[in-house]
């Protein structure tokens, strides 16, 4: 599959083959809606989703499964750590209408390889594996993918049989995080690891991993010679990152996005307001800032301020005294604040 085509699996269409990536705390309806106003992304991407709580959250009040209509096709990823929760998750995310099945196979976080789940999984004996894909498998005709990163060391071997097991349950679509399970993010990706795994497979194959800008995109295409990019962190720091590489490398008919970044803060802060309970929005709200301030020269100050607030509202005060001082024409904007 070429860079022009479109991303097919499990009856799925996907164009651009942009993808959000799951992120635990960012990845839910307001950064999605932020993303779409410039629009190039082709599959978004829920936060990991607890597959053993997932059939008692509320959609109506969940932070995790709020969602707008205009936010579609919707990837629902799930953590497992075993298949006897499965059954019940999948038959919840029919019923609210999820448009895809992510299988959480990578994450390195601690906390999630303590309980078995993520990246631990790959160090488990095959059949532990395969018993969740087979179980996801029987229980869903969603698309299907697995997300997961290239192993505890670099083993080809072992790599490969995973990848050929993965395949061979019936996962449509194999999403790789180009580093180990311990490298930080600051090490540089092995996107050409992710060109051996293409090789191996014949379902398509998405890369992930310090896809930042167009030309890091276009070079990570070039060498992993990937089916399709999943973009994580970046899209929290720069939401038309999207729209840049679908203009450039997909010729999308896109208008070149011109960036208030107060407007855009204010967006985001918009739809926490009024989508999410008040005790779920300041920690959301301060996980995005943590990544958007890098936007500005000083933007550990923004970032500071809006951490140390102890509510929503001394947060949004204080982000819009930092936009004033910054660009006081752009960040007219921010006031007057809705309460």
């Amino acid at each position: 599959m070429g860079p022009h085509k479109v991303l097919h699996f499990g009856g799925l269409e996907v164009w651009p083959p942009l993808l959000l990536a799951p992120m635990a705390g960012l990845t839910h309806s307001a950064l999605r809606t932020t993303i779409l106003q410039f629009g190039g992304v082709g599959l978004l991407s829920t936060e990991m989703l607890s597959a053993s709580r997932l059939p008692t959250e509320s959609q109506r009040c969940s932070p995790y499964l709020l969602r707008t209509r205009e936010e579609r096709p919707l990837s629902h990823q799930l953590l497992v750590t075993g298949e006897q929760h499965l059954p019940a998750a999948l038959a919840r995310l029919h019923a609210i209408g999820a448009d895809a099945v992510d299988l959480n196979l990578g994450c390195p976080a601690p906390q999630v390889r303590k309980i078995g789940g993520g990246a631990l999984l790959m160090e488990q004996p095959p059949q532990v594996v395969r018993r969740i894909v087979t179980q996801a498998r029987q229980h869903t005709n969603l698309p299907l993918s697995a997300k997961i990163r290239l192993g505890e060391r670099l083993d080809k071997d072992k790599l490969r049989n995973f990848c050929l097991l993965l395949e061979g349950e019936g996962v449509d679509l194999l999403i790789v995080h180009a580093r180990l399970r311990g490298e930080p993010f600051i090490r540089k990706p092995r996107w050409d690891w992710v060109a051996q795994v293409k090789q191996w497979l014949t379902i398509p194959v998405v890369v992930n991993g310090s896809i930042d800008s167009v030309a890091s995109a276009r070079a990570c295409l070039q060498i992993s010679g990937a089916d399709g990019l999943m973009i994580g962190r970046q899209a929290a720091s720069t939401p038309w990152i999207f729209a840049l590489i679908a203009r450039e490398l997909y010729h999308l008919p896109l208008p070149r996005p011109f960036i208030s970044l107060p407007a855009v803060y204010q967006h985001f802060v918009q739809a926490l307001a009024e989508r999410f309970p008040p005790e779920r929005r300041l920690g959301r709200l301060k996980e995005f800032t943590h990544h958007f301030a890098r936007n500005y020269p000083f933007g550990h100050h923004l970032a500071s301020s809006v951490q140390a607030s102890s509510t929503f509202a001394a947060a949004r005060k204080r982000a819009a005294s930092f936009f004033l001082a910054q660009d006081p024409a752009q960040a007219a904007v921010l006031l007057p604040e809705k309460p």
